[in-house]
């Protein structure tokens, strides 16, 4: 048994190490986000949820907490504007589930979730400690089943766009301009869709990752009150 900071055991038939989730060293910081992925139930995140039959794919998103600068910071990545589904749209490192990922009910999301980071922003995952893990959400749009897999930076490695035809850029946000309300609005779509987004790093982040967002710093006591009547209105080819 060997311990790498989120990614423990031995090689298994797809010849990756099983994956764990541990509390273990993280700092006093992400207490509140800690409880509140133990406490937070499915439809307290969306009120999208998987369908009961079992259909959509099967995906996972890192959310990856570190320590910068200015503070307690979360990794985003913003899509390339080239691409047919969510061009251009800052998101949470991630994507569908590879068979060599193994269980989609055991501990395949959480290795979907560091090998996806690690093909889009090459951070290295022997550096991540995964800590916890949020119930299975739903996009209807893609028809994607997401789990959203928490994780402490705990040693920092360099990242940036592995490729350009997939990922514009990769960045870090602080918390606290998350927080700030003057970086808040809310999102209004032709499509009907209305949800919160964030201002932040010259991006607007909004649909799943903001909706998510907005719920951690909700649930984790890190919310401000902020203006929900200041509007940004999207076009058609958001």
């Amino acid at each position: 048994m060997r311990d790498v900071r989120g990614v423990t055991g031995t090689p298994g038939a797809a010849g990756s190490a099983s994956v764990v989730v541990s509390k273990d060293g993280l700092p006093a910081w992400l207490g509140p986000v800690v409880r509140a992925a133990e406490t937070v139930q499915p439809l307290q995140l969306s009120r999208f949820l998987p369908p009961e039959d079992g259909a959509g794919r099967q995906s996972a998103v890192l959310i990856l907490f570190g320590d910068g600068e200015q503070g307690p910071e979360l990794l985003l990545m913003e899509r390339s504007g080239s691409l047919r589904s969510h061009a251009g749209q800052p998101a949470f490192p991630g994507g569908a589930l590879d068979p060599e990922d193994g269980d989609p009910t055991a501990d395949g999301p959480l290795r979907a979730a560091l090998r996806e980071a690690e093909e889009e922003t090459g951070l290295d995952p022997h550096g991540v400690q995964l800590f916890g893990v949020l119930p299975k959400l739903y996009i209807p749009v893609s028809s994607f089943v997401v789990t959203p897999v928490l994780g402490w930076w705990r040693e920092p490695s360099p990242v940036d766009a592995v490729d350009p035809n997939e990922t514009a850029r990769v960045f870090t946000v602080p918390v606290a301009d998350l927080t700030d309300p003057a970086n808040r609005a809310t999102v209004t779509h032709p499509s009907g869709f209305r949800g919160p987004a964030f201002l932040v790093e010259s991006a607007l982040v909004w649909g799943f990752t903001a909706g998510v967002i907005d719920r951690l710093l909700h649930y984790s006591g890190w919310e401000r009150p902020w203006d929900r009547e200041k509007l940004v209105t999207l076009d058609r080819r958001s």
